[in-house]
Parts: C-alpha cells; sequence; structure tokens
C-alpha cells in the first residue's frame, strides 16, 4: 500500500518570500560628513585623501577612509566618543562598504545625544 502526500514539499512565491531591495555598496559621503558645520568641527583631509573630523573639545572623532584604513581589515568609517573619569567612551567602526546613509544615521544620532556645556 503506497500512500501520496496531499502536499508534497513546499512552495514559495517572491510574495510569500517578501523579496527587499537592499542598499549596498558605499554611497556618497557627503551625507555623513554635510553634517559637521566649521563652527564646531575640525576637518582634516590627509595625504592619502582619508578625512578626519573631531570636534573642538576634542571629544568627538569621526574618520573616513576611502581605501580602508591602514592596519585595519577593511575599515572605512570610525566614530569615536571620549569617556570622563566616570563613565567609559564608546567607539563604532563600519566597512568600506557600508552604505553612506547607515553611517550617516549612526553619526546623526551621536550628534543629536550631544548637548552644548
Amino acid at each position: 500500500m503506497t500512500v501520496t502526500p496531499i502536499n508534497p514539499g513546499f512552495s514559495a512565491t517572491a510574495e510569500s518570500l517578501r523579496l527587499r531591495d537592499w542598499r549596498l555598496g558605499p554611497g556618497q559621503p557627503t551625507l555623513v560628513l554635510d553634517q559637521f558645520s566649521g563652527e564646531d568641527f575640525h576637518l582634516i583631509v590627509d595625504d592619502r585623501a582619508d578625512v578626519h573630523v573631531s570636534s573642538k573639545d576634542g571629544c568627538f572623532y569621526l574618520g573616513w577612509f576611502p581605501l580602508g584604513r591602514p592596519g585595519s581589515n577593511g575599515e572605512g568609517w570610525i566614530v569615536a566618543v571620549t569617556g570622563t573619569a566616570n563613565v567609559r567612551g564608546y567607539r563604532m567602526s563600519f566597512g568600506t562598504e557600508t552604505p553612506a546613509e547607515i553611517v550617516a544615521a549612526a553619526v546623526a544620532r551621536v550628534l543629536e545625544t550631544s548637548r552644548r556645556l
């Protein structure tokens, strides 16, 4: 006696998988860099064309390394905030292929959480 399965396997459609188009590639770095004013930040472009932004108080740093940070494994962006005597700072890094929109959103949030003393 053989039994025929009612639903052999399963079938999937693009609709059922909810396929998405994901943002890929580095995008436009100006989305990140345009968030900084000369009033509050220093901007330096070095001889490798890497860009360094720091707050005038020295507590915030952003580095953009289009070809990858020297000595790293593909770091393209670094965001760092210096801590205090009582609270540790933090550092984030993103790869060279991380979309600038993602880095811009992270930087915007960091800047939103700062306040002038």
